[in-house]
């Protein structure tokens, strides 16, 4: 697995770009999130708010490089019905990070790592693969993320 984070260290240099939207098809956002990530995105989140008049509606949070600005601004002009942006400068704490191996009965299971100062203080088993293990082996998936985390903390 590609991974550029092992050391925790903050990124300067970030943007968080918001627009709120009431006029667009709600069920364009995944597609939106995923092209947005594409481009360079951190991360992309929606939220639901009521706008002016009491229209329902959604606003887009886009995290981003500040050099990645313009393929982040195509996508979202050009994607969803905004007709504005709204720019905040950011810095991002983001804690030392790494894939870490643990075989379980049913194959292999990578589990991302998160360390503070130096000192383990989370992981998580990778979603997808554990999705893919509870699909083929016909088992809940809470199993699944129990056995690997089970697997982990013997290994530590």
């Amino acid at each position: 697995m590609e991974f550029n984070h092992r050391s925790e260290h903050t990124d300067d240099n970030m943007l968080l770009i918001q627009a709120n939207i009431d006029d667009m098809n709600p069920e364009f956002t995944s597609y939106i999130t995923d092209r947005l990530f594409e481009v360079g995105a951190n991360d992309v989140y929606w939220i639901p708010i009521i706008m002016k008049k009491g229209r329902p509606g959604l606003m887009l949070n886009v995290l981003v490089q500040e050099d990645q600005l313009d393929r982040v601004e195509n996508i979202i002009f050009s994607e969803t019905t905004t007709l504005g942006l709204r720019y905040l400068h950011a810095a991002c704490h983001r804690l030392g990070r790494e894939f870490v191996v643990v075989e379980t009965t049913w194959g292999p299971v990578h589990v991302k790592a998160g360390y503070y100062k130096g000192k383990l203080i989370q992981y998580a088993p990778e979603f997808k693969e554990c999705e893919a293990i509870a699909r083929k082996y016909e088992v809940p998936l809470k199993h699944v993320y129990e056995e690997v985390k089970k697997q982990f903390k013997q290994g530590k």
